[in-house]
């Protein structure tokens, strides 16, 4: 193997955590601001992209490292290694409720696609890479843009997903639809596009988006049920507004709507 081989057990229900057993000489790599706990005598450092390219030429670190903006991630990641002589455990935390799903590179051939924002962390030796969409449509339409990571190697990686997660085995031929902010992950054999909704009611009334992600089998499909960014919407449309209530409430009938819940304050 190339990844280090790491255990780990994963503890709670709606805040998940990952708790990983290190033995000397092995390290973790994480997304700043996952970091959660960790035993005395593991050393934490800051690396240059995801520490896979140790081979590579000092260009290529940079160029690889570099990648890493386009998905709108730092150029650095943070390692985490046992430097002591037993094991150790480090913990990495959720950043919003939901599950953490640990993904075994070597189940899906050594590649997995996942949407931008879903890893967590990863043995040391897994590639955080990105991976362009080839259709116009897709990038445009699709939801994450062009661009979604990949996780590449032979170890153990780890994703974050909103809500409760839903695991899908389509086989060769079968379509999954799905609302784009909805999908979390799949691995290399599913072809991932979009499809428009159609329906004058439909597209103006329905309030769903214009499109579907179709994910078409064979392979693993990983689908949450609430994404960062419904969660982010439902929270700012409930904040107050200056003098009154949430544009959540009575939003349909405005003032009118204010005034029949009590609140006739103008």
């Amino acid at each position: 193997m190339t990844a280090h081989e790491i255990d780990y057990s994963i503890y709670g229900e709606e805040m998940q955590y990952v708790e990983i057993e290190l033995d000397p000489q092995e390290a973790v790599v994480a997304e700043s601001g996952s970091f959660m706990m960790m035993d005395n005598g593991i050393k934490m450092n800051t690396i240059f992209g995801d520490g896979s390219g140790q081979t590579q030429s000092v260009l290529g670190k940079i160029f690889s490292a570099g990648k890493r903006l386009l998905t709108g991630e730092s150029l650095f990641m943070t390692a985490f290694l046992n430097e002591g002589n037993g094991k150790k455990k480090v913990s990495f935390a959720s950043p919003y409720p939901g599950k953490i799903i640990p993904i075994d590179l070597t189940n899906f051939n050594g590649k997995f696609i996942c949407q931008k924002d879903a890893f967590l962390c990863a043995a040391k030796g897994v590639s955080v890479g990105i991976e362009f969409s080839k259709k116009l449509g897709r990038g445009l339409f699709g939801g994450e843009g062009f661009i979604m990571q990949k996780l590449e190697g032979d170890g153990m990686a780890f994703m974050h997903v909103g809500g409760t997660v839903a695991k899908k085995e389509l086989q060769a031929g079968e379509i999954l639809k799905v609302d784009t902010g909805c999908i979390v992950g799949f691995d290399q054999t599913v072809n991932y596009d979009i499809e428009f909704v159609g329906g004058i009611k439909n597209t103006v009334f329905g309030g769903e988006g214009l499109f579907f992600a179709t994910l078409q089998g064979p392979g693993t499909v990983y689908i949450q049920s609430l994404p960062f960014s419904r969660l982010a919407g439902r929270i700012i449309a409930s904040v107050p507004r200056t003098g009154g209530k949430g544009r959540g409430e009575g939003s349909i009938l405005g003032g009118i709507g204010d005034i029949l819940d009590g609140d006739n304050r103008f």
